[in-house]
């Protein structure tokens, strides 16, 4: 069990300058326990070993991609070891202020500085840089998975709507025409920050990978509610082919359609999110 009192051990046995902040729960995902530690830190520990090499990922890379990114980002401070029966690596991060994006989204003016933020991580990665089976991979390695979902939620035709099925199928024979760069891999809402309706940090990078940008694009269509500006983050993006909005509208499907699937079972809030993203790519479709 992640509590209060394992959390404060490890501070004290591994960190004993941070021990004498004051310690507060603060939520539990469904990889990670988030602990406010004084006025500006959090402390993120794995719940799962699923989640254990997400969080090295970060610790790794992140410290090293924050300097060129143009938002904030929780690059580790300091790493925690295995210790008091607690299995993984842990974290202290930068607490980052803000709310996340699907319970208060950005205003329509955080079009381009967004763009501006997905061109400065979209950079060429290392050989080295993590795998990731399922985010930045041509569609086609997830079509079958998407499928399934599909015929699922067949009671939801008024989502899963003949234009959806269209942009869908058309963004499977797009091809893969750019390089791969680095990518978030996991831009929904949730990992998002809005402070006073700007974009105020991006957060949870454990699926951070090499691949396909059109990942990370679909971001455009989760987050703005308003047309004008998602076609303004697009232009803004800037240098973007025929085909990789094509493939950015299917990635945009396919997380619309996971997020509504899961939501409908156990998370109302993803099948918002999820449901919000379908009738934006329609609609733009």
């Amino acid at each position: 069990m992640i509590d209060q009192e394992l959390v404060a051990g490890l501070l004290a046995e591994q960190h004993p300058d941070l021990a004498g902040l004051p310690l507060r729960a603060l939520d539990a995902g469904w990889d990670n326990a988030m602990f406010g530690l004084g006025e500006r830190l959090a402390v993120r520990l794995p719940r799962r070993a699923a989640a254990a090499p997400l969080i090295i990922h970060e610790q790794r890379w992140l410290p090293r991609l924050a300097p060129q990114l143009t938002l904030p980002v929780p690059a580790p401070a300091r790493v925690g070891l295995p210790g008091r029966g607690y299995p993984w690596r842990w974290s202290v991060v930068p607490w980052l202020a803000g709310d996340a994006a699907d319970q208060r989204e950005p205003d329509a003016g955080q079009a381009r500085p967004f763009a501006a933020f997905l061109r400065s991580l979209h950079t060429p990665a290392p050989a080295a840089a993590p795998a990731n089976p399922v985010r930045g991979v041509p569609l086609s390695q997830r079509a079958d998975a998407v499928a399934a979902r599909m015929r699922g939620m067949a009671g939801r035709a008024d989502l899963l709507t003949p234009q959806v099925r269209r942009l869908w199928d058309d963004a499977l024979g797009a091809p893969l025409d750019v390089s791969p760069t680095w990518l978030h891999g996991d831009l929904h809402p949730r990992n998002v920050l809005v402070a006073g309706g700007a974009v105020s940090g991006v957060i949870d990078w454990g699926d951070i990978t090499a691949g396909d940008r059109a990942t990370d694009l679909a971001a455009v269509w989760m987050l703005f509610a308003d047309p004008r500006a998602r076609a303004e983050a697009l232009a803004a993006y800037g240098d973007l082919s025929d085909a990789t909005l094509r493939r950015a509208r299917g990635w945009a499907v396919l997380f619309g359609v996971t997020l509504l699937a899961t939501g409908l079972v156990d998370h109302p809030r993803h099948a918002l999110i999820g449901e919000r993203t379908l009738r934006r790519v329609a609609e733009d479709g």
